[in-house]
C-alpha cells in the first residue's frame, strides 16, 4: 500500500478523493462530507495525511494520521 496523502478536492458540483500525485480521482461523491469520511478512513488505514480543499481549490484543513516525529508536549 502506498504512503500517499489523501486529498478531498472539488470536481465540478461534486467532490473527489485523490491520492497525492495521482492524476485521477479514486472516487467521487455528491457531498464534501461523504468525500471527507471516505478519505479520512483511507488516511487512517494508511497512516498518512488528509488534505481537505475548499471550493476554491486551496487547502483549508489538514489532519495527520501517521507517526508524528515531533508530538506536542503536555
Amino acid at each position: 500500500m502506498s504512503k500517499k496523502g489523501q486529498h478531498v478536492v472539488p470536481n465540478g458540483a461534486k467532490w473527489s478523493v485523490r491520492s497525492a500525485g495521482a492524476e485521477r480521482a479514486s472516487k467521487t461523491f455528491a457531498t464534501q462530507k461523504e468525500a471527507i469520511d471516505n478519505a479520512r478512513q483511507k488516511a487512517q488505514k494508511q497512516g498518512t495525511e488528509l488534505y481537505i480543499h475548499g471550493k476554491d481549490g486551496r487547502i483549508r484543513e489538514r489532519s495527520s494520521y501517521g507517526r508524528d516525529p515531533f508530538p506536542p508536549k503536555g
